[in-house]
């Protein structure tokens, strides 16, 4: 992935080694809260708050929507939240190691971590961006409460009631704008920048041509093939596509070419990101909105071609 060596061995070695003060415990504070969860994203942050409500206090270390999580450097004061953390929340699968470095620093038999990666079956050299995949996002929510469960059991009926809530009444539009998609836009073909939107393409029905060695080469910072490309264009020129999809978070030279491309070809662009935008979202509002900008983008494409 887009990844810099994280050079923070001696910042953890300072943190933990002077920090002993800050240990891990269930406090009850304002608003009945009890547990310490850390989320490494703010997307799976957003789901975990949801899912501990006055139970949990939930910290998240990527929240700027301009920071790029493959290359974070963390901070003395992220690993001194992990340290106080009873439920760490990482991504894994090759998206931010710097989290399984920092966990190991001070490893804790009581402290509950969910690595999505683990969770959903995916080993390192697969598609990370799981929180893009409905599927894999039901499962995570199932490993955040048993999480918090295992954590604090006196209040798992609590945890299973927000549970629920988030399945059927949260996440409700979320699904129903999926649903929409899949049903008014299967099989239409549609190109992307990265991997990213390889999680989501299946799930919506549509049929995403672009080479997969093309997104992957955009998503892990490397040069994208010449054939890769070539084809891209073609696929652009001759309306192969009727949809591009980027990440703003990630608009290299090549990716803003094919905008460019698709622009003068009137085919409708639509943006998503990696991580909340705005960093205030809701998970559900922030995929709501994509999903949304993506359905009025395909039904322009409709338009155009029955025109």
């Amino acid at each position: 992935m887009r990844m810099r060596a994280a050079c923070f061995a001696a910042t953890c070695l300072v943190v933990f080694g002077t920090g002993c003060a800050t240990s891990r415990h269930l406090t009850t504070g304002v608003g009945g809260v009890r547990l310490h969860a850390v989320a490494a994203e703010n997307f799976w942050g957003s789901i975990a708050a949801q899912l501990g409500g006055t139970k949990v206090e939930v910290d998240s270390i990527i929240t700027n929507p301009g920071t790029d999580p493959h290359d974070y450097d963390p901070s003395a004061a992220d690993a001194r939240s992990i340290t106080d953390a009873e439920v760490v929340i990482a991504n894994g699968i090759g998206y931010d190691p710097w989290m399984s470095k920092l966990l190991a620093v001070e490893h804790s038999a009581s402290r509950h971590v969910v690595t999505v990666g683990n969770v959903v079956g995916a080993a390192d050299g697969a598609n990370p961006h799981r929180w893009y995949n409905p599927a894999d996002v039901q499962t995570v929510v199932v490993a955040i409460v048993a999480a918090y469960q295992a954590a604090d059991p006196a209040d798992a009926a609590y945890f299973t009631s927000l549970q629920r809530v988030f399945e059927t009444t949260d996440l409700a539009h979320y699904d129903s704008v999926i649903s929409q998609i899949k049903a008014t836009y299967a099989g239409t073909p549609v190109g992307a920048s990265e991997s990213i939107f390889a999680m989501m393409a299946p799930s919506l029905g549509l049929d995403l041509v672009t080479p997969p060695s093309f997104l992957r080469a955009i998503s892990e910072g490397t040069d994208p093939t010449a054939a890769d490309k070539q084809t891209i264009d073609s696929q652009i020129k001759t309306h192969a596509i009727k949809v591009y999809v980027y990440n703003s978070q990630n608009a290299t030279p090549d990716v803003q070419a094919q905008i460019n491309q698709a622009r003068a070809a009137d085919i409708p662009i639509t943006t998503i990101t990696e991580t909340l935008s705005p960093a205030s979202s809701t998970f559900q509002e922030w995929q709501v909105a994509e999903l949304t900008a993506l359905q009025t983008a395909l039904a322009q494409a409709a338009k155009g071609s029955n025109s």
